[in-house]
């Protein structure tokens, strides 16, 4: 019986998260952009999303599992990991930054800034 009521509850969250998607707010160089992702049965295939010409943003929402943020610097010899953030699948909207918080990642060269925080829609 335990195991009957653990895969109800995993289909259930699963199957819920097949209905909403994570948006991430981006903010660099002044301007603000969003970048939405739907939950993915594998993440290897989420490709990264270029932000001003240094970052890149890679935001991976594994359906029904967690979801996960990644910032990189683009360089000549290949993408450079500077942040990643890891969510535990469900999460809530906590306020006016969501259920992430506000982060912020700095270039290592060029001294730009990058912040950003996600939140569920439905």
């Amino acid at each position: 019986m335990k195991y009957g009521l653990f895969l109800a509850i995993l289909l259930s969250g699963a199957a819920q998260a097949q209905t909403q998607t994570v948006a991430c707010h981006i903010t660099y160089g002044g301007a603000t952009r969003v970048i939405e992702a739907a939950p993915v049965s594998t993440p290897y295939t989420v490709p990264t999303v270029e932000v001003g010409s240094y970052f890149l943003f890679r935001l991976v929402f594994e359906a029904g599992t967690a979801i996960k943020a990644y910032v990189y610097a683009d360089r000549d010899s290949g993408p450079v990991p500077l942040h990643q953030a890891s969510f535990d699948y469900p999460v809530q909207n906590a306020g006016r930054y969501g259920f992430s918080g506000q982060h912020f990642v700095y270039e290592p060269v060029r001294d730009g800034e990058l912040q950003y925080w996600c939140e569920l829609r439905p």
